[in-house]
């Protein structure tokens, strides 16, 4: 067969992914996936490949890239020690609902399932890959390439998306196959809102006198929805993090999550939208009721609402508004929670040095930047008391709160919207989890600015241990590199702010030069007091 009437599989799957609407991809090659990249490069000017310093950092860039712009993001690494290295970037996929391809090879095909101890075998990874994915298939031919790619596409686009994952052998990414035209998978389309249910949820709304709104990621995509049921309702509109910034924090019915925790109190309905409900705060009203509008039907069953809308979000919302429109909208109530979110700012002023450097954070990035929160003390405040403008522009973990995820995810942010600030906020323990990355940076021109807080410590770790186990301290204490002279090593510019004037000074110096940058701030080992009585709802605010 020659080469002009035929094409490798790797280069089917380059061609899939350019029929798919993709312009990246993040990766790092290897001996395995030689014909993969063979096939990229023969659609390089379609595809951007990034090549990144670490499988970890690959997976989490994909995910950055989807999570803030709601297309695909895909990744390529070695089967094996590759795979398993981004699997941490997968659960974070799986988490917070983001479509994410993994796309990887395995041993020569009459090998697999032997255990003769091949190059990066494991015993079976397309089951290991099943675990972390919303589906993973196997690719035996080239003419079965189309079928397969188009078929995973559909996959984690639908219903509620998350991560799924492709390999083909060793031998396989080179045979060749008749040249076809890609096959498309387009998403399944949503299921239609009951008229019964949404009959059964007006029937609460109406007899509700203060309902409380939840949104989750699941209503990134419904800001306008939500917004209109809000203020028709009245119903002050509140997140922990993945939902930020769907109703902007300048609205007057927006609540911050400190202040919905004491608003709560008095709840009698609960209108959960696109979100899981796994509330932090430890008490619930008597006798509340809850609404739920879902796009997985699982979640009915997970948590039983009183009424469930199993629909797309915003689908959803507006089949409720047409039966809500035969009730008068309710009275204002904007000046009783801009006084809710006004005494639970005050409250949190007490948590410093956070909420001074959140405050300049928040004046210096505009308003259409990107903030990458990380599991640390300022990434825990950030979701107290950091204000969104917009859906997406905060990118966060989901409940699996992978500890070193945010400046390797940030990057990917940072490909996806070149003409925004991105700004990544890490602790010092996890920032040296993908600092490597720094690397992929400035290799590749990707101008996010990391902000360091070192505060030599695990400081969640330290804290528990000092307050729970009586000082017992083991593990918690770390030492670090001169973050700004390692910056330096690699090409980035470095600068240090010891308060939160200096960093105001260093932020508005870093974001002006549209390049990679890292600022340090040195913080006090032990001094943050803890956010979690605010995130649990311990904390008052009268």
């Amino acid at each position: 067969m020659t080469e002009g009437k035929s094409e490798t599989t790797g280069r089917k799957i380059a061609r899939a992914l350019v029929a798919h609407g993709v312009d990246t991809v993040f990766g790092v090659p290897g001996a395995h996936t030689y014909d993969l990249m063979d096939g990229l490069y023969a659609e390089r000017n379609a595809l951007r490949f990034i090549s990144t310093r670490h499988e970890q950092g690959a997976g989490y860039m994909a995910y950055g890239y989807a999570k803030c712009s709601g297309r695909p993001g895909i990744y390529t690494v070695v089967p094996g020690p590759g795979v398993l290295n981004s699997g941490a970037a997968l659960c974070t996929a799986y988490g917070a609902n983001a479509p994410v391809m993994c796309i990887t090879g395995n041993i020569m095909s009459h090998l697999i399932g032997r255990g003769r101890g091949q190059l990066h075998e494991l015993p079976d990874q397309l089951a290991t890959l099943r675990g972390l994915t919303r589906g993973a298939e196997h690719i035996d031919h080239p003419s079965a390439t189309y079928a397969t790619m188009a078929s995973l596409f559909a996959r984690m686009t639908s219903g509620r998306r998350g991560p799924v994952a492709v390999e083909a052998p060793w031998d396989v990414f080179g045979q060749r196959a008749l040249i076809e035209e890609p096959m498309i998978g387009t998403a399944s389309p949503a299921p239609a809102p009951d008229p019964d249910a949404i009959k059964a949820a007006a029937a609460l709304i109406a007899g509700a006198r203060n309902p409380l709104i939840i949104v989750g990621g699941g209503a990134v995509d419904a800001a306008d929805e939500v917004r209109a049921l809000s203020h028709h309702l009245q119903a002050p509109v509140t997140s922990y993090r993945s939902g930020k910034g769907v109703l902007s924090a300048d609205d007057p019915n927006w609540l911050n999550f400190v202040a919905a925790s004491s608003f709560f109190r008095n709840v009698d309905l609960l209108i959960g939208i696109g979100s899981r409900l796994h509330m932090t705060w430890r008490s619930h009203p008597p006798r509340l009721k809850t609404i739920r509008i879902d796009i997985d039907p699982v979640e009915m069953v997970r948590l039983k609402p009183e009424v469930g809308i199993v629909a797309d979000a915003s689908e959803g919302i507006r089949a409720l508004l047409k039966d809500l429109d035969r009730t008068p909208r309710a009275r204002n109530r904007g000046d009783e929670f801009r006084e809710l979110n006004r005494k639970a700012e005050a409250a949190m002023g007490g948590l410093q040095p956070q909420m001074e450097y959140l405050k300049v954070l928040r004046e210096v990035l505009p308003k259409d930047g990107f903030l990458v929160e990380e599991v640390s003390q300022m990434g825990f405040a950030a979701r107290l008391g950091f204000p969104v403008y917009e859906p997406r522009r905060y990118v966060t973990c989901g409940y699996q709160e992978n500890l070193g995820f945010g400046y390797n995810t940030a990057l990917g942010v940072k490909v996806a919207h070149r003409d925004k600030a991105v700004v990544s906020i890490s602790g010092d323990g996890g920032f040296l989890f993908g600092a490597q990355e720094l690397a992929t940076a400035v290799q590749h021109r990707i101008g996010v600015v990391s902000v360091v807080f070192n505060n030599s410590a695990y400081g969640n770790v330290l804290r528990d241990q000092k307050q729970s186990y009586d000082g017992r301290f083991i593990g918690s204490d770390l030492t670090n590199p001169d973050f700004c002279r390692l910056a330096e090593s690699f090409g980035v510019t470095a600068l240090r702010a010891g308060s939160p004037g200096d960093l105001r000074i260093a932020l508005e110096k870093a974001l002006s030069l549209d390049a990679p940058a890292l600022i340090e701030v040195p913080v006090e080992k032990g001094s943050e007091p803890s956010p979690w009585p605010f995130i649990r709802g311990d904390a008052s605010i009268d």
